[in-house]
């Protein structure tokens, strides 16, 4: 039990911490290196597949990539850009940090309650795996948007 709560503990504090960096980057101009790098990233952490303790089965991968992709709709829907000048903006979204504490709360919830049922590596595993479907469409939504929105800009010059 306090593998989960550590785990849980640290999910908020990076929930914490990614609401202050979205904050932080509506200030500046938006690129698509910045798009691209947080799943680049972030997928250096499936290096943890190698040891025995958090492979998951078939079916919990398929799980946990079904509700990562859902849950990133609500993301795509929240993340637009805006032109200001000559410069691609993240447009500030109130809705935004409501819907990362939403789902933070029910990531919260179902490792509570799946703990009881799945060992923590297994668990951890699948939790990686949802947050990487998560992470992974939202980008590539943004990616594309801000392409968009980067070829009408530099080809209506």
């Amino acid at each position: 039990m306090n593998y989960v709560l550590a785990s849980t503990v640290g999910a908020i504090g990076m929930a914490i911490f990614v609401t202050f960096m979205r904050m932080k980057a509506a200030k500046r101009p938006a690129s698509a290196k910045k798009i691209i790098l947080p799943p680049i990233f972030m997928s250096t952490g499936a290096l943890m597949f190698i040891f025995p303790v958090f492979r998951v089965h078939f079916l919990q991968i398929i799980e946990a990539l079904s509700v990562g992709i859902l849950f990133s709709i609500l993301l795509i829907k929240t993340s637009k850009f805006e032109v200001r000048g000559r410069e691609i903006f993240l447009k500030r979204s109130k809705a935004f940090v409501f819907i990362l504490i939403g789902l933070l709360i029910v990531r919260v919830i179902a490792k509570l309650v799946l703990s009881s049922s799945i060992d923590f590596g297994e668990l951890s595993g699948m939790f990686w795996i949802l947050a990487f479907g998560m992470i992974v469409p939202w980008r590539v939504a943004m990616y594309l948007q801000f392409k968009k929105l980067h070829n009408e800009l530099h080809n209506g010059q």
